[in-house]
C-alpha cells in the first residue's frame, strides 16, 4: 500500500475498543462479505498488506505471557502498510489488552526516523508522552525484533457509524530472519489459503445487523493470535530442537 493512502485517513494515535475475532473458511468469508455491503463500505485502507515486526526479549517474555491468556497483556510492534521506503509513514505501537478491551498507543513517522527512534532512541518531533512509554517498554524488557508477520487485509467501515469496523485477514506469512520491514513481505505460510481471520472492532456495543449477519453465515467467536500461533508452532519447536542438539553434542 502506498504511503499516500495512510495520509488520506486521519491517524488515530490513542484509542480503546472492543475487538472480537472469528475464524472463517473461504466460503464463510464470501457469505459474510457479500451481506456486509448493505451496511459497510471499504475504508480508506481497503485492500492492503499489513507488515509488522514484533519485538520480544531473549526469554520471549511478552509472547509467553500473552499465550497464557492473562487478564492483562501487552505487545510492541513496528507496522507498515506495504513494504516501506525510507520516507514511508510507519507506526510504532504498544498494544495492551485488559479485561477484554484493547488499548493502543502509537506514534507515526517516516520509516528511517522511526527506526532511529526505536533502535537508537532519537526523539521524534511529536507525541512526546507516547514516545516515553515506548522507550520505557523497550528498555524495561530489553526488547529486540523477534518475528516478522505480514498478511493481506480487507477493511470495511460502517456507513452510518465509521467507528464500527470489520477486517478480514488472509494469506498470513512469517519469517524469523531479515527482521526489517524494508526487507520485503515474503515469508512462510502460517495457515492454508482457505483460512481467514475476521475481526470486529467496535467502540461501544455491536449493532444488531452485524450479529444477525454473523448468525446467518454460521460464524461464531474464536481465538487466534498470529504471533502466538507462530511462536507455539514454529519458533518454540525450533528452540527446543536446538536445545536437544546442544545436549547431544555435549556428550
Amino acid at each position: 500500500m502506498e504511503t499516500a493512502a495512510i495520509e488520506k485517513k486521519p491517524v488515530q494515535k490513542i484509542f480503546a475498543r472492543h475487538e472480537k475475532k472469528y475464524l472463517l473458511t473461504r466460503m464463510q468469508f464470501e457469505c459474510l462479505y457479500e451481506r456486509l455491503h448493505a451496511y459497510m463500505d471499504e475504508d480508506a485502507y481497503g485492500l492492503s498488506t499489513v507488515c509488522s515486526v514484533y519485538y520480544d526479549n531473549d526469554q520471549n517474555e511478552l509472547i509467553q505471557k500473552s499465550i497464557d491468556k492473562p487478564v492483562y497483556k501487552e505487545k510492541f510492534r513496528v507496522r507498515s502498510y506495504g513494504v516501506p521506503w525510507e520516507d514511508s509513514q510507519v507506526f510504532a505501537e504498544i498494544k495492551k489488552k485488559f479485561d477484554g478491551v484493547v488499548y493502543k498507543r502509537r506514534v507515526m513517522a517516516p520509516y528511517r526516523e522511526m527506526m532511529d527512534f526505536v533502535e537508537k532512541g532519537r526523539a521524534l518531533p511529536e507525541d512526546a508522552q507516547i514516545q516515553k512509554e515506548i522507550r520505557y517498554m523497550l528498555e524495561r524488557y530489553r526488547l529486540h525484533p523477534a518475528v516478522y508477520i505480514a498478511y493481506d487485509r480487507l477493511a470495511l467501515a460502517g456507513k452510518e457509524d465509521p467507528e464500527t469496523r470489520v477486517t478480514f485477514d488472509f494469506n498470513t506469512r512469517f519469517r524469523t530472519d531479515h527482521l526489517r520491514l524494508s526487507d520485503g513481505d515474503y515469508g512462510e505460510k502460517l495457515r492454508s489459503d482457505d483460512f481467514y481471520v475476521c475481526e470486529t472492532k467496535i467502540a461501544n456495543s455491536a449493532p444488531l445487523w452485524l450479529a444477525k449477519l454473523l448468525a446467518e453465515c454460521r460464524i461464531y467467536p474464536g481465538t487466534f493470535s498470529k504471533y502466538g500461533t507462530c511462536y507455539k508452532e514454529h519458533i518454540l519447536p525450533e528452540m527446543m530442537a536446538e536445545e536437544v542438539l546442544k545436549k547431544c553434542s555435549s556428550f
